[in-house]
């Protein structure tokens, strides 16, 4: 409803402004066209202000949309992309979304993308998280390049993260129950984007 509002604003105030714009200019006391300029910047500014509105509802829209087929948890939406890509890609189709790579920030938040990634993407298998040591060999940081303080590396088997240099890009599993590894960023994995909801 807030939209039709606006959007119905919107149409009144650029036709009250498109025929302030077609009246031929007349010879008027100076006075006159100082108030005549003023009124025109504020409804210009008016004009400004409704759009900026309707494209923080629009943006609004679309993230709700979002969380609809993802999950929220914690003041984010995640969206599973099933869509096997290197991890580079993946990372560049969720910024195309306006989101970035998923990064749990804690066991909780971990938990709940696990249990979704099992129902929508598979219960075997692993996607890439927006967490990376490209940068210095070790440090893992997230898409923001901020050093992680959540952490959950698979500790049974191999002890992960064990890659080295050749393994920058950090995976969530399913099949070991949410624990990541570390793996070579040209693999192909379905992924996981997040969304932080305003």
């Amino acid at each position: 409803m807030e939209f039709k509002g606006a959007c119905v604003l919107l149409g009144v105030l650029l036709l009250v402004n498109c025929s302030f714009q077609q009246n031929p200019p007349r010879k008027k006391p100076v006075k006159k066209e100082a108030t005549k300029d003023a009124a025109i910047e504020e409804l210009q500014k008016q004009i400004n202000d409704i759009v900026e509105e309707l494209n923080l509802l629009k943006e609004q829209q679309a993230l709700q949309r979002v969380c609809l087929k993802g999950v929220k948890s914690h003041g984010k939406c995640f969206l599973a992309d099933p869509v096997r890509k290197r991890y580079h890609t993946a990372s560049e189709d969720c910024n195309a979304l306006g989101g970035v790579l998923g990064t749990p920030t804690s066991s909780d938040e971990n938990d709940q993308l696990r249990d979704y990634l099992r129902q929508s993407i598979g219960p075997n298998e692993q996607v890439w998280l927006g967490i990376n040591d490209m940068g210095t060999e070790g440090t893992w940081v997230d898409q923001t390049g901020t050093t992680i303080t959540f952490k959950n590396w698979d500790t049974s088997g191999s002890r992960q993260p064990d890659g080295g240099q050749s393994q920058n890009c950090a995976a969530l599993s399913g099949a070991a129950r949410g624990k990541w590894s570390d793996e070579n960023c040209r693999e192909e994995k379905p992924s996981v984007c997040q969304f932080n909801i305003v």
